[in-house]
């Protein structure tokens, strides 16, 4: 059994994980953090957990997280990189649902998180968790950056397609829409029903902190500068992400569609749809797919891809256990065997 403990376990990631983790067969959660909770039991916070958890929430050890085989960080942003070097010290594993270890430049880092990077020396050695580019490496790694929600709809739709050199990398285009879970769980007006309801609208237009990352993940597979214009959107539903993505082709491509069915076969959280298809967010409710289809409007010379993902299971929680089922030399779809729930 994997001894695991969880700083952050009262968000929407959080409870995710948990979720997940309550019917993982190798995981054994010993330790759940939180100092606005500290000594409210689980099950009280969260009653779909009842019956899995008979822990109470507490103030975050460094000795007890350290007794653990794997801590998993569902915190803010800045607080797993004042930690972890700890950790790692003792010989704890960890995976970071958060940005800290995310992108390999701490000037970059500082740029779109508005503070200095505490521990330029572990940012070196974390790898970025995307199963999908990075298997092996995860395999043998101490500290996995567990990617953002965003970043891994845009990147695996776009991956194919940077990777055989058939679109113009400078000019890509990410159009993505998420569900409000995506702006976490803290008390926001803007997130109210009453606000988000019957509409719709973008944000971020000039900048958003997901951008550098998708960027930095299609240059490590790309011979030519990444230019990319990434507008998100909110839509009122919980969980979800879509992303309709755009490039344009440099030549003639071939079969599109084998190409993305070649590149996926042997992936088991990546499901291309049949050619014309569309996929929903409803198709992956819950679950740690991306079901993504490849078009070609009017045969001209842009192709479109949608990706479609739940942005706390694949988007986070589930790409975490993904990478931790890696890590611990098990098979990766272990306790991921999830249903999407419908309607």
């Amino acid at each position: 059994m994997i001894k695991i403990g969880i700083v952050g376990g009262t968000g929407y990631t959080g409870v995710e994980l948990l979720r997940l983790l309550a019917t993982h067969p190798q995981a054994n959660v010993v330790c759940i953090t939180s100092r606005a909770e500290s000594g409210r039991q689980v099950s009280d916070l969260y009653g779909n957990l009842r019956g899995h958890f008979d822990l109470a929430f507490s103030e975050p050890d460094p000795a007890s997280l350290a007794e653990c085989d794997l801590v998993f960080f569902a915190t803010p942003n800045g607080t797993a990189m004042k930690m972890v070097p700890e950790l790692l010290d003792a010989g704890t594993r960890v995976i970071d649902l958060a940005a800290d270890f995310r992108l390999r430049d701490p000037a970059v880092w500082e740029q779109w998180y508005g503070m200095p990077h505490s521990c330029v020396d572990v940012l070196a050695e974390a790898v970025y968790g995307l199963p999908e580019l990075n298997r092996e490496q995860i395999r043998g790694a101490r500290l996995v950056a567990n990617p953002g929600c965003y970043p891994t709809a845009a990147a695996l739709g776009f991956l194919p397609l940077v990777e055989s050199g058939l679109i113009d990398t400078g000019n890509l285009v990410a159009d993505c829409k998420s569900g409000v879970s995506g702006a976490g769980r803290g008390a926001n007006a803007a997130m109210l029903m009453g606000e988000v309801g019957e509409s719709f609208k973008a944000y971020g237009v000039a900048g958003h902190r997901h951008l550098p990352e998708i960027r930095q993940t299609l240059s490590w597979v790309s011979t030519q500068p990444v230019g990319l214009t990434f507008v998100p959107h909110l839509v009122p539903m919980i969980r979800g992400i879509h992303a309709t993505l755009y490039g344009r082709l440099t030549g003639d491509p071939g079969d599109l569609q084998a190409i993305f069915e070649k590149r996926y076969a042997d992936e088991p959280f990546v499901d291309v749809l049949p050619s014309g298809s569309h996929p929903e967010t409803r198709s992956v409710r819950g679950v740690n797919h991306c079901r993504m289809a490849i078009h070609r409007p009017q045969g001209g010379d842009t192709v479109v891809v949608l990706s479609v993902i739940d942005n706390l299971t694949k988007g986070a929680a589930g790409q975490a256990l993904q990478n931790m089922n890696l890590m611990f030399g098990l098979d990766e779809a272990t306790g991921l065997g999830h249903v999407a729930l419908l309607p």
